[in-house]
């Protein structure tokens, strides 16, 4: 009786015990938080100690004689304007109105706390008992306080209904239980606006418009969908390329009743004729890489969100306008439809992203 021949053994698989993976992710996790955090701190003490010393100078300024004191207000706008030219917002004549008061209300370098953030000074500089000061001050380091915390405990007066209570340990833990509402993990320091102005990065500003951008796309990738005219979701960012170069379509898709490519270029600044011939090239290049056999002629929606204005305009190619305005216009959504959900949407994002801009901004707001 035949016997079956016997399975050659198989190497053992090798598994990683979960526990030794789990530790690694921890440690990475912990080196990486640490680092992020020593790097926020070194930038908070540079950051403090410059604007002490450009309040400095400029209240010594002020102070050097009546040739000197002839510029008068017009100072602080002069020196904002070279300065944001070359260093950015964080130098605005707001900022360094900011400045000239943190000198004035600690003109002394070595009372100054360097545990602190320039945040948390913009707030202390608001307190006008220097007891009261002094006491927020010790208070946020050894209780280490985020700057939305100091700011919830200056504006609940809890300095002063400490020394009039008296319960004083029941409004101590009133504002202990106050503070643990607040979200007290490490500020995120690309999204901080504050630090962002100070490093002149280029920066808040275009973060900012990356978030707008980002989302407007959503919202037309749904709008779009949701107009049940034959749309079909393709690609976001689709790399199309040349012998020499990439490029990059925001949003492709398909309809289906028109049997043609769709292309979506968005743009967050003001639209130029580079932009306009962008987009013809891209519908030239579509045709000819991506189009099937059975396929119309691409089309292509060249959206402009602008702060001023929005602007929409389709782009087909020479010899297709004839059936753009026959079969296609019947179907898509027109330049006035995309204008005002455009808008629309760009309105919505800009104060959801102002909103989120105010609560990490810590009391920068005056």
């Amino acid at each position: 009786m035949p016997t079956t021949p016997p399975v050659p053994p198989s190497r053992p698989i090798r598994h990683e015990p979960r526990g030794e993976l789990s530790a690694l992710l921890g440690q990475l996790q912990t080196l990486i938080a640490d680092a992020r955090l020593r790097a926020l701190r070194a930038v908070d003490v540079i950051q403090v100690q410059t604007c002490w010393q450009v309040g400095c100078h400029i209240v010594e300024f002020e102070q050097g004689g009546a040739a000197r004191a002839a510029y008068g207000k017009r100072l602080l706008p002069l020196l904002a304007e070279r300065l944001t030219h070359e260093f950015g917002k964080g130098f605005d004549e707001r900022n360094l109105r900011h400045m000239r008061a943190f000198f004035q209300t600690f003109p002394n370098w070595d009372a100054v706390r360097s545990e602190l953030s320039w945040t948390h000074y913009r707030l202390l500089t608001r307190v006008d008992k220097a007891e009261a000061r002094q006491w927020y001050m010790h208070e946020a380091v050894g209780q280490n306080w985020s700057s939305r915390a100091l700011e919830r405990q200056i504006g609940t007066l809890y300095y002063e209904r400490l020394l009039l209570s008296q319960d004083k340990a029941a409004v101590a833990d009133e504002a202990r239980q106050n503070l643990a509402m607040l979200d007290k993990g490490p500020r995120a320091f690309v999204r901080d606006p504050v630090m962002l102005e100070f490093l002149g990065l280029p920066g808040s500003g275009k973060l900012l418009e990356a978030g707008l951008e980002q989302g407007l796309m959503d919202k037309l990738q749904a709008f779009l969908l949701e107009l049940g005219k034959g749309f079909a979701f393709v690609a976001r960012q689709q790399r199309i390329s040349t012998e020499s170069k990439d490029f990059y379509i925001d949003l492709v898709f398909y309809n289906y009743l028109l049997k043609c490519f769709v292309l979506i270029d968005l743009k967050t600044s003001e639209l130029t004729h580079q932009d306009i011939g962008q987009m013809d090239m891209y519908v030239r290049m579509y045709d000819d890489l991506k189009r099937n056999e059975g396929d119309n002629p691409t089309v292509g929606i060249l959206l402009c969100e602008a702060k001023d204005q929005s602007v929409v305009r389709y782009s087909v190619l020479n010899g297709s306008e004839q059936l753009f305005a026959s079969r296609y216009k019947l179907v898509l959504p027109s330049e006035d439809e995309l204008r005002l959900e455009l808008t629309r949407d760009a309105e919505a994002i800009r104060l959801a992203m102002n909103m989120n801009e105010s609560e990490a901004d810590d009391g920068n707001e005056d």
